[in-house]
């Protein structure tokens, strides 16, 4: 009896690892229109382009998701799962700031693979609006 039941106790955490270890399949293909559903963090960067200046950067971590051709998966096995947004104007940058630290979806309209350094995320959302839940 005992045996057996440290047999189980020893074969339980090695099934877990294994399936741990197992490869995650890609994730579904996101395309315009899509929405993106996640919590929304912040960081501050210094501005490359603004004289060291901080800015705030926002992102959304979500379920990984892969992007058209020609972007695929971002160099990454199952697709990209952070996306910074990129506000466009003052208003959205505003919006953004209010919903910092929530759940929050968006509509995307515009995503490619992050390439340029400073680029926080694996993607980067640069057309998008947020959309009432």
């Amino acid at each position: 009896m005992g045996f057996a039941l440290l047999t189980a106790t020893f074969a339980a955490p090695c099934a877990l690892a294994q399936q741990a270890d197992a490869p995650q399949k890609p994730g579904k293909m996101i395309h315009a229109g899509d929405v993106l559903s996640g919590e929304l963090g912040v960081m501050k960067v210094r501005d490359a382009k603004n004289r060291g200046k901080r800015v705030a950067t926002y992102q959304i971590t979500s379920e990984p998701r892969r992007l058209p051709p020609p972007n695929g998966l971002c160099n990454l096995e199952t697709g990209p799962e952070t996306f910074q947004l990129i506000p466009t104007n003052d208003a959205q940058a505003a919006q953004l700031k209010s919903l910092s630290g929530k759940e929050i979806s968006v509509k995307v309209d515009e995503v490619a693979c992050a390439k340029d350094a400073g680029e926080m995320s694996e993607a980067i959302v640069t057309k998008w609006s947020v959309v009432a839940k």
